[in-house]
Parts: structure tokens; C-alpha cells; sequence
């Protein structure tokens, strides 16, 4: 599986947020298919709520982990 990396840290919401959901709409059918998975390096705290939230309404699964200074967001296909 591919993973496109996204460092989004320094941006805050809403434009984290319409960041990752311009890459999800543009690589849309790979992340339905299971083909690709996105992570999410993002700082802003809001941004852990908001964009899980938008992924999740897309049909696909979101995973938040706390890092040292940041979080790391991360996509993957929901099974059936």
C-alpha cells in the first residue's frame, strides 16, 4: 500500500483541514480501494477533531496518535 505524507504542522483550521480533504478528493478512488493510505503530521489540536470527522463522512477510517509535539493522523479503508 502507498502512503502519501502530508506534514501539515504550522497550519491551523481551517485550512488543515482543507488541505487533507483537497488530497482525499483527488486520490479518492486509490483510498476506497484500499490502495493508499494517507498520514497526517499536524500540530494544531482542533485539526484532530475535524479531520478524523471528514474522513470518517468519506467511508473511510481515521486513527489520531500523539506524538512528541504533534499528532499523526492516519487513513486506511474501513473492511467489511
Amino acid at each position: 500500500m502507498k502512503v502519501l505524507k502530508m506534514d501539515i504542522r504550522g497550519q491551523i483550521c481551517p485550512s488543515s483541514l482543507l488541505l487533507v480533504l483537497r488530497e482525499m478528493n483527488l486520490h479518492h478512488q486509490e483510498l476506497v480501494r484500499g490502495n493508499l493510505s494517507i498520514e497526517v503530521l499536524t500540530d494544531n489540536r482542533d485539526a484532530t477533531g475535524t479531520i478524523p470527522d471528514a474522513v470518517r463522512n468519506m467511508g473511510i477510517e481515521a486513527f489520531v496518535e500523539k506524538m512528541d509535539g504533534y499528532y499523526r493522523i492516519t487513513t486506511k479503508q474501513q473492511s467489511d
